[in-house]
């Protein structure tokens, strides 16, 4: 597409760039007809009430039903996200996908009962269901799940009230995500010669990798100018989140809201305090990196607007959309032909929405649906970074591929904590594959620049975004309101304890908080840092066993939710319940660094 500075309306965008969303519902109206039909699954959800303890085939029926409307709500959300998300400004997509989220709720609301039925199930009783009806025995680990949590499961009135709680529970996040993308403006900023640029949300971090000094400055101070006019607005829409996570906490009778949190998805919370002590074990090797950055790129003092411009500037390439997609393609050739021919259907059939348009949703995401196949939502500018965020969506959408295509739909969802795993994955191999082409020193220490800067910000950054919302959590339980003036000073704390002794911590990055979506997302972030620690250990392994190692990862893929996760990582052969996959990456961050340092003199 040919570039231009102007962001383009959504109807001015080339139809080959923009998802084909018919693979859900062929227009507006199909997904009308079946948003009413839908209206029929509480009431059938209903009929099963007070029944499921009965039969073999009445626990059936009602695992059947759960099925069809995790198919259907999932196929009738997908497609209203998408199309809410490409032009947030579109009033018809936002009641889309209001509607959407309402069925999903009633839906929810009507088999509350589910769970304290099945709960009080005697253990004989349920044995001889399963004998009687071997059909049960796909919802094995559905019903083991529902009964290893027998401490957190309420009566059915107070699971219904629960339920009907949910939808507004999400509106911290609705509220922030609309504020962000279609409210929120920013000034204009200029940059060292005088040249305008406009500043927006999508556009703050590609500012901050300019060269031009004078632009980073003036896109950082102007940006969190803008972002402290609303830091009251802001710390309120955190302090209602962590409320209602505290709510439902205490409802579930959890002693946190990280042991809420994590219990769901059966991740030890061990594991998310020992990502931070492994972590701040490992600072030595980020104020190195640091050190460095201030030392290459040639200043007296290393502000935080100067983290994102790369520090072997002159190497950078552009790299259209094309070229991308098929550097990625031969990088990840080691995967196999079958991995790389679904990565050919996604390019070939319109399963991404590639270029930024006005009103669309900044960043990148996969929809984490498969039925019929994912979707990905890119915001394309033909850098290297951009390059990279392709591979980590495809993994995204691949692994839920995989996935639904292996296991019946009640395991065919994978938990949040290895859904950075195949993404990162895709990543290193990508980085390890541009690195084994180059034999130009200048272009490697370029890539190696980049490969840090991935680490930084995943493993470094994430963990302190993980520990700040650690803190917000704990805060939250001690009863205290999540302010402004109490957010930026825990936030500027971390920063300086992150970032080390070379870094100046601007009194503005204080702030940073208030832009980040991801704390909307329920102690979502550290898996960020475990899931790029892992996918280091199963590239390193990929690329040194080869196709044993390979068949072990598709079988990691073909997993789903078939069993915790950290079982499942073990699939592919890793353990994320010791802190060895961590000091593992963090170790090849400190080499990556001493060569960096040898290819700058």
């Amino acid at each position: 597409m040919q570039e231009t500075k102007e962001t383009l309306k959504r109807d001015q965008i080339p139809e080959e760039f923009t998802w084909d969303l018919r693979d859900m519902f062929e227009s507006d109206e199909a997904w009308r007809a079946e948003f009413e039909a839908l209206k029929e699954l509480p009431a059938r959800f209903a009929a099963c009430q007070g029944k499921l303890g009965r039969s073999a085939q009445d626990l059936l029926t009602y695992f059947r039903l759960e099925d069809e409307a995790n198919v259907r709500l999932t196929k009738l959300m997908g497609y209203a996200n998408c199309k809410s998300d490409q032009d947030t400004g579109n009033s018809f997509y936002q009641d889309l996908r209001g509607k959407a989220m309402s069925t999903y709720v009633a839906t929810a609301s009507a088999t509350a009962f589910a769970a304290s039925e099945i709960m009080a199930i005697p253990q004989e009783d349920l044995d001889r269901f399963m004998a009687q009806e071997p059909a049960l025995e796909e919802y094995r680990r559905s019903l083991d799940q529902i009964r290893r949590r027998a401490a957190h499961i309420l009566s059915p009135a107070e699971e219904k009230l629960l339920a009907a709680a949910g939808e507004m529970s999400e509106a911290p996040d609705n509220i922030f995500s609309i504020f962000s993308n279609a409210d929120r403006k920013f000034p204009d900023v200029t940059d060292g010669a005088g040249e305008v640029h406009p500043l927006t949300d999508p556009g703050f971090v590609p500012l901050l990798e300019s060269p031009d000094r004078v632009l980073r400055e003036n896109t950082f101070r102007t940006y969190y100018k803008v972002m402290d006019q609303f830091k009251n607005t802001s710390a309120a829409l955190l302090d209602a989140q962590f409320r209602q996570l505290r709510f439902f906490a205490q409802a579930r009778k959890y002693p946190t809201t990280l042991d809420a949190a994590l219990d769901r998805t059966e991740v030890p919370t061990q594991v998310y305090t020992n990502l931070i002590d492994t972590v701040h074990a490992n600072l030595d090797k980020m104020y190195r990196y640091v050190a460095l950055r201030k030392r290459m790129l040639g200043v007296d003092e290393l502000h935080m607007y100067d983290v994102y411009t790369p520090i072997v500037a002159d190497a950078a390439q552009k790299i259209p959309y094309d070229q991308a997609k098929e550097t990625v393609l031969e990088a990840l050739s080691v995967l196999g032909e079958d991995y790389t021919d679904l990565l050919k259907r996604g390019f070939n059939e319109r399963w991404i929405d590639v270029y930024s348009n006005e009103g669309k949703v900044g960043g990148a995401y996969s929809s984490g649906s498969s039925r019929p196949h994912p979707y990905v939502l890119l915001n394309q500018k033909d850098t290297l970074d951009s390059m990279f965020t392709i591979a980590h969506e495809m993994g995204h959408a691949l692994h839920s591929y995989h996935s639904c295509k292996a296991q019946p739909v009640s395991t065919s969802d994978y938990v949040i904590f290895v859904a950075e795993v195949a993404s990162t994955c895709n990543e290193v191999l990508l980085m390890r594959y541009l690195l084994g082409k180059t034999t130009d020193q200048k272009e490697r220490a370029y890539l190696i620049n980049h490969f840090l800067d991935q680490f930084k910000g995943t493993v470094y950054r994430q963990t302190m975004f993980a520990e700040f919302e650690l803190e917000m959590g704990r805060m939250a339980e001690r009863g205290e309101t999540l302010t402004a003036e109490a957010l930026n000073q825990k936030y500027l704390e971390l920063n300086k304890l992150y970032f080390g002794p070379d870094m100046v911590s601007d009194d503005q990055i204080a702030l940073e908080w208030s832009r980040i979506p991801h704390f909307y997302y329920n102690y979502y972030v550290f898996q960020y840092a475990t899931g790029f620690s892992a996918a280091v250990a199963i590239a390193n392994r990929i690329l040194t066993l080869g196709d044993e190692a390979v068949k072990d990862y598709k079988k990691f893929l073909s997993s789903g939710g078939s069993s915790d996760p950290i079982s499942l990582l073990k699939l592919a052969g890793v353990d994320m319940s010791s802190p060895e996959p961590i000091n593992s990456a963090l170790s090849l961050f400190g080499e990556l660094v001493d060569e960096l340092e040898e290819l700058n003199g």
